[in-house]
């Protein structure tokens, strides 16, 4: 999908260098680089996840990766460049995993992030996630992460019949 510029699509295994240095330039600043290109490039190629890239001129501004399983749902990695902050894109990149979890008929999606984020946690909590706890020294022993759930539909409920979501939807 393209929108003022900015084109999303999914990730490729060639994107994997960039969007490791982006982890590591604005997820895992402070900490050990745990995101690594080998790391991401597998992340990007395991059939149970699904890597979004958000270009502009071609160069990665922002991406997401979440891991899918049967019943629940993990945003590994979600980041935008701060020169295209405040501009929708991650909310865009969110809410697209969201109905895409929805219709795979996954119950929950969760994710961490950094106690001292308060934009992260605004997102979320906008997107209708709610924080469950917190957990101190999550981050490599030094950082308190908080653990947020969105509640996509009751267990044992009725899914929709299953339709491909498009990217033209973000």
């Amino acid at each position: 999908m393209v929108s003022g510029g900015i084109r999303v699509e999914f990730a490729r295994p060639s994107d994997a260098p960039a969007l490791a240095a982006m982890s590591r330039d604005l997820i895992e600043a402070g900490l050990r680089w745990a995101y690594r290109s080998e790391t991401v490039g597998r992340l990007i190629a395991e059939c149970d996840n699904v890597a979004l890239v958000t270009r502009a001129e071609e160069r990665p501004v922002g991406f997401a990766i979440m891991r899918f399983g049967d019943e629940r749902a993990h945003l590994v990695l979600l980041a935008v460049a701060p020169t295209h902050r405040r501009q929708g894109i991650a909310r865009r990149m969110v809410e697209w995993l969201v109905e895409s979890t929805r219709t795979a008929g996954v119950i929950s999606i969760h994710v961490e992030l950094r106690a001292d984020n308060p934009p992260a946690y605004a997102l979320y909590r906008s997107i209708g996630f709610a924080e469950t706890f917190r957990v101190p020294g999550y981050y490599q022993g030094r950082e308190t992460a908080v653990r947020m759930v969105r509640i996509l539909r009751a267990p044992g409920a009725v899914t929709e019949t299953w339709r491909p979501p498009t990217l033209d939807a973000l």
